[in-house]
């Protein structure tokens, strides 16, 4: 098993703040959304819920690589890269429509991200 690279404050920064996800479109462009909730599903891992997604999820088919930026109040952040899942249906999503900010909220897929390395800002 890999070791964690996500630390209880990075997990805090990312889970209570909105996030930046920025992929690249097939044609070479970047994209980058803003996301109001990620959760950290194991030491690696990073669940988005696809609610309102569509070019994201375009560009993740055709390319896996993917960058998440957080940050709190007092500007302390973190870039995490790594390859993104997409999945329309299954154990993931099914976990997905149990988290309480997706409550009401239409979970078309969910987003898996392998996080290979993780990047202090400030």
């Amino acid at each position: 098993m890999n070791p964690s690279l996500i630390s209880s404050d990075i997990k805090t920064i990312i889970e209570g703040n909105p996030v930046a996800v920025a992929t690249v479109t097939p044609e070479g462009n970047p994209n980058v959304i803003g996301v109001a909730f990620v959760k950290v599903v194991d030491g690696n891992k990073i669940l988005i819920t696809d609610n309102f997604m569509n070019q994201t999820i375009k560009d993740i088919t055709h390319n896996p690589r993917i960058a998440i930026v957080g940050w709190n109040g007092k500007m302390v952040g973190y870039k995490l890269l790594g390859n993104a899942t997409y999945y329309a249906e299954g154990e993931w999503v099914e976990k997905a429509k149990l988290i309480s900010e997706n409550k009401g909220m239409p979970v078309k897929g969910v987003i898996l991200v392998s996080v290979e390395k993780v990047i202090k800002s400030s």
